[in-house]
């Protein structure tokens, strides 16, 4: 069984120098079940560039579960928090879009939902000098807007919100080891219900 990730680079595995983060976990721990998971997670990707990568990475591995853990980067906002990158209604209609073009290749369609920041490291970023922030009222909006798809759609959509504390995040966006750690279990648990 082959099953793909797509996301941003908390999917990449950003920070997590012992394990590689969440999916890498996933994968070692799966491996032996002859399930292979590939990581299409690219750091910095909003839905907008994920629907550009979508079909093609798709149709190479042409795989038998999909699963999307993207929007944290939609809800960055420059100024006011109304100016997101991606807007709420694109964002809605980017997934609706990936959804479609996920189901030609699979039933088995999962999603994963935000994760909260520290907003004392990351309003606004530190490793951007365009004042670009995160805030909990946006992920929070956004991951509502992930769950209100997947609801419409009957997809298994997994809330993880306040799984990782923030303390677990050492910049404020990305987990380190042990929030990639509560991460993996969560969603291997997650998946493994979902698939079998």
């Amino acid at each position: 069984m082959d099953i793909c990730i797509f996301g941003d680079s908390i999917t990449w595995g950003a920070n997590d120098n012992e394990g590689g983060g969440w999916v890498t976990r996933l994968r070692n721990d799966l491996a032996e079940r002859d399930i292979s998971v590939y990581n299409c997670g690219i750091s910095g990707d909003n839905t907008d560039d994920l629907l550009q990568r979508f079909g093609v990475e798709a149709k190479a591995r042409e795989p038998e579960v999909i699963v999307f853990a993207i929007g944290i980067n939609d809800s960055q906002y420059t100024g006011g928090r109304e100016n997101t990158r991606v807007s709420k209604e694109k964002f809605v209609s980017n997934l609706q879009e990936l959804t479609t073009q996920a189901k030609k290749f699979t039933n088995k369609i999962l999603f994963v939902g935000l994760t909260h920041v520290d907003e004392l490291k990351v309003m606004p970023i530190p490793w951007s000098d365009e004042n670009k922030n995160y805030d909990n009222t946006n992920v929070d909006l956004y991951n509502s807007l992930v769950e209100q798809v997947c609801k419409e759609h009957g997809l298994p959509f997994l809330n993880i919100l306040s799984l990782v504390a923030a303390e677990e995040m050492d910049d404020g966006l990305h987990p380190n080891a042990e929030g990639h750690r509560k991460m993996y279990k969560a969603i291997k648990g997650f998946i493994e219900n979902e698939i079998s």
